[in-house]
C-alpha cells in the first residue's frame, strides 16, 4: 500500500509546516483531520480542498460537505473521494481552507510516495513540525511552553534592544552616549 507524504504550509508563513503520511487509500476527510490535528485548531468549521497547480489556483473542489452555494461543478465529497484518485502529479497540490469566516488557508504538496508502510505509524500521522503554529481563535491559546518559544524567536522579552516607541526620532541621547558630550573627550 502506498504512502503519501504532504507537506503542509500555512498560507500567510511558508516557514510554518507539517508533514503529513496517509496510506493513498485513504479519504480526504482523514486528511483533512490530520491537518486540524498538526496545527491545533478544532472541527468546528465548515473546510474544503481544492485540486491545484504549480501556481495554487483552485481546480476541483473537495468539499467537507455541500454548502448553500451554488457551484459551477458539483463538488466531490471528503468522505467519498480517495487521496489516491486524486494524485494526477508526482508533486500534486491542493489548497485547504478551513473557517469560510476566519479563512485560514494551507497549501499542501505531495512530497514522497513510499510503498514502505512503518507498522509503528497510525495513519495518517504528523511525521514533522516546523515553526509555531498560528493560533486559531487569537493569542489567548498560547500559554507556557509555546509562549516561551514565541518570545525566544521573536524577542518578546520587554526592554528588547533596537526598538523605540512609535514616533520617536530624537537619536542625539544616544549619541551622546556613544560618544561622549564634553568636548576633549577620547575615545
Amino acid at each position: 500500500m502506498a504512502i503519501l507524504k504532504f507537506r503542509v504550509y500555512f498560507e500567510e508563513d511558508d516557514s510554518v509546516y507539517r508533514d503529513v503520511a496517509i496510506r493513498h487509500k485513504q479519504s480526504f476527510l482523514d486528511l483533512h483531520h490530520a491537518i486540524l490535528r498538526a496545527f491545533e485548531f478544532d472541527s468546528k468549521h465548515a473546510a474544503t480542498f481544492y485540486r491545484s497547480n504549480d501556481n495554487w489556483q483552485r481546480g476541483k473542489e473537495i468539499t467537507l460537505e455541500k454548502y448553500n452555494k451554488s457551484y459551477k461543478v458539483e463538488p466531490l465529497l471528503m468522505a467519498d473521494t480517495l487521496i489516491g484518485t486524486e494524485i494526477f502529479d508526482p508533486n500534486q497540490k491542493f489548497v485547504y481552507v478551513y473557517d469560510f469566516v476566519k479563512n485560514w488557508t494551507f497549501l499542501v504538496e505531495l512530497i514522497n510516495v513510499s510503498k514502505e508502510e512503518n507498522p509503528r505509524i497510525d495513519y495518517p500521522a504528523v511525521v514533522r513540525t516546523e515553526g509555531i503554529p498560528p493560533s486559531q481563535y487569537g493569542t489567548k491559546g498560547l500559554v507556557n511552553d509555546k509562549l516561551a518559544e514565541m518570545e525566544e524567536k521573536y524577542d518578546l522579552q520587554s526592554g528588547a534592544e533596537g526598538f523605540g516607541e512609535e514616533g520617536e526620532e530624537d537619536a542625539s541621547d544616544d549619541t551622546e552616549e556613544l560618544f561622549g558630550s564634553e568636548e576633549g573627550d577620547e575615545f
